[in-house]
């Protein structure tokens, strides 16, 4: 699973440099997460840093997403 910017985004920036994979890219209106980059930060810190740092709280969990054991696998494949 990856996390997903929302609509709400107001384009600070802050959650780009935050990202330990590089997975936080702008978009045309909006900052977007790559699916196959994110590991909501797993291997790296205990929670997701761009959610922590984000001052308008527009990053988050998709609604219809389901939980995935493997996001440490995820992670693993993604530095070897």
């Amino acid at each position: 699973m990856a996390l997903v910017i929302k609509e709400e985004c107001v384009l600070c920036t802050v959650c780009e440099s935050e990202c330990p994979n590089g997975a936080i890219s702008r978009g045309d209106d909006a900052y977007m997460i790559d699916s196959t980059l994110c590991t909501e930060c797993a291997g790296f810190y205990d929670q997701p840093q761009c959610a922590a740092v984000c001052p308008v709280d527009c990053i988050s969990t998709p609604a219809d997403a389901k939980p995935q054991d493997g996001i440490y696998q995820k992670f693993l494949r993604l530095v070897s």
